[in-house]
């Protein structure tokens, strides 16, 4: 009997002491599961973390390369801006001398020469620069014998003045002597053959402080170091 309550127990025991067992390692797998799902949270966390940061470079580079590029843009479009500007005012600044009467290396109507009234043709002017404080006006013929002879001079003629009606002159300017010996205009007579007449236009920052007894070559004296623009018509005369 106490044999048998003996056996008893111990089947009891050993039983106890397998369930102990079996409970240890299932803890021990449990553990080791909850260990390796931790790792793999862990990973993936970590993951995440280097996309956030891969992302927000690049959104930085986009940002960078965006802000470059609007910086090129700013800079040529201002280049542009400015080259126009530019453009504009050297336009502005190119000055122009022209007559109703001939246009540029045509033939001077004979009522403007010796050969007529002998009186100064109508001149038109345009593209005077801004900041010209008078304007000088010289007509000369290259290709008279001996020298350029010289056939009007005028200046201190006011810079607004846009023509010059024909047999007249500017309110204000003043007229030299002429290679003909007076004060004035003398039209063109050429002994033969076919000559030119230069009618130069000049833009200065002053006015001349000269008589008009002054020649041709006091007046481009006085006005050396003083052009602003210039420009020139040429007309064209031979006598019948």
């Amino acid at each position: 009997m106490k044999n048998y309550k003996f056996n008893i127990l111990k089947y009891i025991l050993v039983f106890l002491i397998f369930q102990l067992c079996l409970n240890i390692g299932c803890n021990k797998t449990q553990l080791v599961e909850n260990q390796g799902k931790s790792l793999q949270t862990s990973a993936y966390t970590t993951a995440q973390e280097t996309k956030t940061i891969q992302e927000t470079d690049k959104i930085q580079e986009t940002k960078t390369t965006s802000t470059a590029t609007e910086g090129t843009t700013t800079e040529g479009t201002t280049n542009n801006v400015n080259n126009t500007k530019k453009t504009e005012e050297e336009m502005q600044v190119k000055m122009k001398i022209e007559s109703p009467s001939f246009k540029n290396n045509d033939t001077i109507p004979s009522k403007y020469t010796c050969d007529g009234e002998d009186i100064n043709p109508p001149l038109k002017i345009a593209g005077v620069p801004k900041n010209t404080v008078s304007l000088v006006l010289i007509v000369e013929d290259p290709d008279a014998p001996g020298k350029t002879w010289v056939h009007w001079t005028v200046w201190n003629i006011d810079p607004k003045t846009t023509e010059i009606a024909e047999n007249s002159v500017p309110v204000g300017a003043i007229q030299g002597i002429t290679d003909f010996g007076f004060a004035g205009y003398g039209g063109p007579c050429p002994p033969s053959g076919t000559h030119r007449y230069f009618f130069k236009l000049y833009a200065i920052d002053t006015l001349i402080n000269l008589s008009s007894s002054a020649t041709a070559k006091d007046i481009q004296k006085a006005i050396e170091g003083h052009i602003l623009d210039s420009a020139e018509l040429v007309g064209l005369y031979s006598r019948k």
